[in-house]
């Protein structure tokens, strides 16, 4: 099997939602010997795109983003580790939290699965973190980009402590701060000066793309 034919199997166990498949396809294409950064490039990147369109298009829904989202992370977990450092394209570190308050982590998952795909340093927060915890986290790791999730409108508020708490230290201007999440809106990140919002887990990793000046296509 030709490396061209391990990209288009792989890309179609993806597009597929078969998990199975691949990982099977992956592990073969590792076991060829081919660079795993070909195919994060030329098989997960693309597919996981193309059901993100999809998705946009409302021609797939969540159930199935969640599922790319569980292959993203099972190949992905197989492929960073076999990267050489040197070889690794250098992106923007991003930290993605669901906010104090918010133990919901399907939307948050996606996102992270979607990013580490693209090749970001990814540093999941995980749920119901502490503004002080996230902020110190995103200084210490020198992350560009804090996305901060609220799926619930009872925690939309600590969105707006995480960018009062930025301010405060004098850090406002060091990140980007990105929302999301189902209560929250264009308007709500305007009101508490969130550098944007994104309505869904692929147009939030859009935004990071742009806002770290790597967007790809």
């Amino acid at each position: 099997m030709t490396n061209e034919q391990m990209i288009t199997t792989i890309k179609e166990a993806v597009l597929d939602y078969n998990l199975d498949a691949a990982v099977d396809a992956t592990k073969t294409a590792i076991e060829k010997d081919m660079p795993p950064m070909d195919i994060i490039e030329n098989a997960l990147v693309p597919s996981i795109r193309e059901i993100g369109d999809k998705f946009g298009r409302m021609e797939a829904y969540l159930p199935e983003l969640v599922l790319a989202a569980d292959i993203m992370t099972a190949c992905t977990a197989m492929l960073i580790p076999l990267l050489p450092k040197e070889g690794r394209e250098s992106k923007a570190s991003v930290i993605v939290a669901a906010v104090q308050g918010d133990i919901h982590d399907i939307g948050k998952n996606i996102v992270v699965s979607m990013l580490i795909a693209s090749g970001f340093n990814v540093i999941d927060m995980g749920v119901n973190v502490k503004t002080s915890v996230l902020v110190e986290k995103a200084i210490e790791s020198k992350a560009k980009i804090i996305c901060a999730s609220a799926l619930m409108s009872s925690t939309m508020g600590s969105q707006k402590d995480l960018i009062d708490f930025l301010t405060a230290l004098g850090e406002r201007d060091t990140h980007v701060v990105l929302i999301g999440g189902g209560p929250t809106s264009k308007e709500w990140a305007d009101n508490i000066g969130a550098d944007n919002w994104g309505p869904d887990a692929v147009s939030a990793v859009r935004l990071v793309e742009e806002h770290s000046g790597v967007r790809g296509d």
